[in-house]
């Protein structure tokens, strides 16, 4: 496959046609000179379309620093909750089978709220999106305690749907992150993001049992009371990207790039224009399988481990610490995932992550009672999914055009959302029915036709 010659996702043409042999990205043309004085038509404010290639590495810095401090307090939010998602579906269903259920919910609410998120992002720039994702976020949580309090199962799905927007905050942040990196270290830009969410994470489900303690002279389930402080967590990080968000990067993005065939095609900017860049990429279409096995593998499996571990005599401290041990897998390591993404290639890290996620499948698949053994296949399976998140994410921003991306990302979380809810739907009644040991092996055979893929593309 000839080099691109022109911006990186095109070819001398400018047609999308995926990214060199390889997978690595090409370094962008200088951008010497300033952006267009003239805002874009899409209602860029004038501080955007005001920068220039001198103030580009300071504007980088800040907004990253930004997005850092929310992710962390994003991944708080949501580690907080979801560690006792399914111990609270149980409890308010009164039947294991229904237990997956609750992660479930939240994956669907994440992948529903993907289209109107990515849309809103599409037309108005990251932060408006962001900022509503938080708020619905907060107010799911909301409606998760109320459903805990009169014990009302459906109500409770509802609200970890609607708790699901702040995980399409805490996904979407890694697109922002990639908006003003250098192609060449789009895999790092995106890998630090991911990476900060790692300290709330960790400390989620550490606090899940002081948080359920904190409500229980106010009528309210204590594995509910992880919910009360995750809204007020969503609300808190609502603000922060409100006030310092500024300027939007993927507007400014734009305006950087304005005068270019594809950055001025507002046609180019619709979701169905995202799919015809997907079609139209084999690297794309990689990226969005990669993206959706490796969360739906991590889900399926992470989802039900705390049911597994129950069985097994382990108390709430004891699953909190195992699924920080996941969580710091997850996100601690994501900047070496970007690194080796940079270095030896989009396509290598994809292999990668298909060999890390087969071993964390045997080891907790094979784990009984074993805590120490499903520990560790845990923390694999957070490295399995690091290396398949990072890695998808920078060939899919590589592989399609400026004008596109937003919409492609918008996919791209809708895709992986969606495939992940319907394997979290499938954990729970795969575990009540033949046993944590088989949900394993089933993650274990969705990365054969990764695997196959990855192959096929690092052969051409």
């Amino acid at each position: 496959m000839p080099q691109a010659a022109g911006p990186a996702g095109t070819d001398p043409s400018g047609t999308s046609s995926g990214v060199p042999s390889g997978a690595r990205p090409t370094a962008a043309p200088p951008t010497a000179a300033p952006a267009s004085p003239t805002p874009p038509s899409d209602g860029a404010p004038s501080a955007a379309s005001s920068v220039t290639a001198a103030g580009l590495p300071a504007l980088r810095r800040r907004i990253s620093a930004v997005l850092i401090l929310s992710q962390i307090l994003g991944g708080l939010g949501v580690a907080t909750g979801i560690a006792l998602a399914s111990v609270l579906a149980q409890e308010v269903s009164g039947t294991e089978a229904l237990s997956g259920l609750a992660p479930t919910a939240t994956v669907a609410g994440t992948a529903l709220l993907s289209v109107p998120l990515a849309a809103l992002m599409t037309s108005r720039g990251r932060r408006p999106g962001l900022v509503l994702a938080y708020v619905i976020g907060a107010a799911g949580a909301g409606v998760v305690v109320v459903a805990a309090v009169l014990g009302s199962f459906p109500l409770l799905l509802a609200g970890m749907a609607g708790f699901g927007a702040g995980s399409s905050a805490n996904l979407q942040a890694r697109f922002a992150a990639a908006d003003l990196a250098e192609p060449e270290r789009r895999g790092r830009a995106i890998s630090t993001v991911v990476w900060a969410t790692t300290i709330g994470a960790v400390l989620g489900p550490n606090i899940a049992a002081p948080a359920g303690r904190s409500v229980s002279g106010l009528g309210i389930p204590a594995a509910a009371g992880p919910f009360l402080w995750a809204a007020g967590v969503f609300l808190v990080s609502a603000a922060l990207v409100a006030v310092l968000l500024r300027p939007d990067p993927l507007l400014t993005a734009r305006a950087l790039a304005a005068g270019t065939e594809e950055a001025d095609d507002p046609g180019g900017r619709s979701l169905r224009a995202g799919l015809r860049a997907v079609r139209k990429s084999p690297h794309a279409r990689l990226a969005l399988v990669t993206v959706a096995v490796s969360h739906t593998a991590m889900v399926s499996i992470m989802s039900m481990t705390p049911v597994a571990l129950s069985h097994h005599g382990a108390d709430i401290t004891l699953i909190g610490l195992v699924i920080s041990g996941h969580i710091a897998g997850m996100y601690a390591f994501s900047p070496l995932m970007g690194w080796l993404s940079d270095r030896l290639g989009r396509l290598s890290v994809i292999g990668l992550a298909v060999g890390l996620l087969a071993v964390a499948a045997l080891l907790a698949g094979t784990a009984g009672s074993s805590h120490g053994r499903t520990a560790a296949g845990l923390f694999v399976l957070g490295l399995g999914w690091s290396a398949g998140l990072v890695s998808g994410s920078a060939l899919l921003t590589d592989s399609v055009p400026q004008a596109a991306r937003a919409a492609v990302q918008g996919l791209s979380d809708l895709t992986m959302n969606t495939a992940a809810g319907i394997g979290g739907a499938g954990a729970g009644l795969v575990v009540a029915q033949a046993g944590y040991g088989w949900l394993n092996a089933v993650g274990a055979l969705l990365l054969l036709p990764l695997a196959a893929l990855a192959l096929r593309r690092k052969r051409a």
